[in-house]
């Protein structure tokens, strides 16, 4: 019992992170009908960000965390937004009138550059950095074992919350939101309107940047370490989790995300650490066998 809450606690943390780069996804391939292939890079681009900008506030004697984690989370959004920008400018916009396989391409290709030069100029080894939230609460002792909330993961659950309810108002309830959903509907029809398609596409690719650092940033915390290999595992799990949710749907996302990481966490737990992939996957295929368009998607009806 103790151990089920402790790795269901885990395992909502963790949820809880793919969730939040899975978003990015989904709301990527709602306005373009395309995969951001590159967005797991940027959200290990913004780990790399949060690494370096702890280490300089703690070269320069500021040790208030919440004055810390508002500085590293306002610097990782900033500079990450413009990878995004930059990712759809220079990936994306060239190509958007060209075959569905070129973009995609594309996107592979900056993954791939920009794994090569954060490895390049940050090195290959693992990135620690000293913890930056420590403590938690214990919940309950069973036989000598411990369920403990630590205070990183009720900062990632409270963080995610807000910014679902966030994003959710913005695209159900702003001029921005209505913008998006007018460019995913008819982009040739949005722009006869007097809409700009292409601010509100770069906006989009800059908003979930910015939620891939909020996660990245998230990540530094908790574990505490970094690699340059981080992006293609994290973008590879929270992609499946937008696929399992119903990709274009936000809630999908955050509730595909949330599934995987109680899968990951309850295999680990009691079947194997090494199988847990697998479990994931096996998921996914089982779940689109029988609901293709995901958890909470809706079946895409094409026009004749």
């Amino acid at each position: 019992m103790a151990l089920a809450l402790q790795q269901l606690i885990n395992g909502l943390t963790l949820g809880a992170v793919y969730g939040l780069i899975a978003i990015g996804y989904t709301m990527v391939y709602g306005i373009i009908g395309m995969i951001n292939f590159a967005h797991g890079d940027i959200y290990m681009v913004s780990a790399f960000i949060a690494v370096t900008v702890f280490t300089l506030l703690a070269t320069f004697g500021i040790s208030s965390i919440p004055l810390s984690l508002l500085v590293v989370l306002l610097v990782a959004v900033l500079f990450t937004s413009v990878y995004g920008w930059t990712v759809e400018r220079t990936a994306y916009r060239p190509l958007r009138g060209s075959t569905r396989l070129a973009p995609l391409i594309s996107a592979i290709g900056m993954s791939i550059f920009l794994q090569n030069m954060v490895q390049l100029t940050q090195g290959a080894r693992v990135k620690p950095i000293a913890p930056v939230l420590v403590g938690g609460i214990d919940l309950l002792t069973v036989d000598g074992f411990t369920v403990r909330l630590a205070y990183s993961q009720i900062l990632i659950v409270l963080v995610t919350v807000a910014l679902m309810a966030g994003f959710t108002w913005l695209i159900t309830r702003t001029s921005f939101g209505r913008q998006q959903r007018s460019c995913e509907q008819n982009r040739t029809m949005t722009a006869l309107l007097g809409i700009n398609v292409d601010r509100t596409i770069s906006l989009t690719f800059m908003l979930g940047a910015a939620l891939a650092a909020v996660a990245g940033v998230m990540v530094t915390v908790y574990y505490g370490v970094v690699d340059f290999f981080i992006g293609f595992v994290a973008g590879i799990k929270a992609f499946t989790a937008a696929v399992l949710g119903g990709i274009g749907s936000l809630p999908g996302a955050m509730l595909g995300g949330l599934l995987i990481g109680l899968i990951e966490a309850f295999w680990a737990a009691y079947l194997s650490a090494e199988y847990k992939d697998v479990a994931t996957f096996s998921i996914l295929i089982l779940v689109l066998m029988f609901r293709p368009s995901g958890l909470l998607g809706r079946p895409e009806v094409e026009k004749v």
